[in-house]
């Protein structure tokens, strides 16, 4: 719990929906200047406002921002993994939270081609629980082998594993490393801290991560999700969020239960199959549904690399249909490797952040940075700005993506 005074953030929701203007000004005032410290399941009504820095009838306007980092494919690298973190202030140089960003997004693919998934796994997890204590949050995306692993698939090819000998030796006995992706607990961490697609407000009124788009009826958030805010969020998925797929909608709760759905029938398979290889591939589980194996699929969001292999002016022309689609601006990915550094496509509207920072790969040491703010303007309204960097260990950062826009109101 945050030190000082707190006002509960209970009557909030309940006064937005039933109070006049002045409720509802109140209302925005609260949002506006509360800290990012929901937890990711959680419901407003549960989460607190420290009182102790501000003062709302001092500042009824406050300028309000808001720090992302997201990084791409890690791959078994703690190394890298620790220098990009240093290198984007996440971390202080004992690797503990700074304090100095709001949000890290970690894209998936932490696993396989190195010998540090025990490592990184417990690191995470520990950033975690330091982020939430200083009203941060650490918000994980499965990859496509965080899944395959699940389904006890360590090879894609004929002699070509991706789960290193060397890293079998840090499991002990050697055999647990099955057990730990398959039901122990690594794989409990997947499905109590990970999902499949996540969706990032940039501003609190919106609602904590992954709140739904389009809100459900009756949700508090439904009236700033239909507003001149609706679309100020991101997406973060591992592969790409692909035009054809049909469970778009709401997002990202329809992906993200299906994903949840799998992972519980892949956990509960008796007996566990066997690794492949040498045993033949097990495949998904029996009584997966058509909406569970699509998820899973070349067009699902794990597996999907048209934003990044397609022509640009392709992708370009469905981009916005899918945004709209999502409540998002600008959806972020990694699982494609681009070894040039960082991508920003379509006017940064798809961003692309697998750079193969795994010794695995000897790509760009990248990370992702969304800086968001918004202002008062004197006279009334507010300016919001968006300001989206690639960052990097070993030469000058560059400037991705700047969207501004002017608001009347905020509702």
């Amino acid at each position: 719990m945050p030190r000082g005074t707190t006002l509960a953030f209970i009557a909030l929701p309940l006064l937005a929906l039933s109070l006049p203007l002045s409720g509802l000004i109140g209302y925005a005032q609260a949002a506006v200047q509360a800290p990012f410290g929901f937890k990711t399941a959680e419901q407003p009504a549960q989460a607190v406002i420290d009182t102790d820095d501000h003062d709302y009838a001092l500042e009824p306007r406050p300028r309000f921002s808001r720090k992302i980092i997201a990084v791409g494919d890690i791959h078994g690298d703690i190394g890298n993994a620790e220098r990009i973190l240093q290198m984007a202030s996440v971390v202080d140089e004992n690797n503990n939270w700074s304090g100095k960003v709001d949000v890290l997004v970690q894209t998936g693919d932490i696993i396989d081609r190195g010998d540090d998934t025990i490592e990184l796994f417990n690191w995470m997890e520990d950033l975690r629980e330091q982020a939430l204590a200083v009203n941060g949050i650490v918000l994980s995306v499965l990859g496509n082998h965080e899944y395959m692993n699940a389904i006890a698939c360590v090879v894609v090819e004929v002699d070509h594993s991706y789960v290193l000998e060397s890293e079998k030796k840090t499991f002990e006995p050697r055999e647990s490393r099955l057990q730990a992706v398959t039901t122990g607990w690594l794989a409990d961490a997947w499905a109590e801290n990970y999902t499949t697609a996540t969706r990032l407000p940039l501003h609190g009124l919106l609602g904590p991560p992954n709140t739904d788009y389009p809100a459900p009826e009756g949700s508090v958030f439904a009236r700033a999700n239909a507003g001149p805010l609706s679309h100020a969020a991101f997406s973060f998925v591992h592969g790409g969020l692909a035009p054809t797929y049909p469970n778009l909608q709401p997002f990202p709760s329809a992906i993200n239960n299906l994903g949840a759905s799998l992972l519980h029938r892949l956990r509960e398979r008796k007996p566990q199959p066997q690794p492949h290889p040498p045993s033949s591939y097990p495949g998904l589980p029996a009584g997966t549904t058509r909406e569970e194996a699509r998820l899973y699929g070349g067009d699902g969001p794990l597996w999907y690399r048209g934003w990044a292999d397609e022509d640009e002016k392709k992708v370009c022309r469905l981009v916005d249909d899918v945004l709209e689609k999502t409540g998002t601006r600008r959806m972020v990915m990694g699982h494609t490797p681009q070894f040039d550094g960082i991508a920003a496509r379509c006017n940064g509207k798809v961003l692309i952040i697998d750079t193969g920072i795994s010794h695995a790969y000897g790509g760009p040491l990248s990370a992702l940075s969304i800086e968001y703010t918004l202002e008062p303007v004197k006279g009334g309204g507010w300016k919001e700005q968006e300001i989206v960097k690639a960052l990097y260990a070993d030469h000058d950062d560059e400037l991705l993506a700047v969207s501004t826009r002017d608001l009347e109101n905020l509702w």
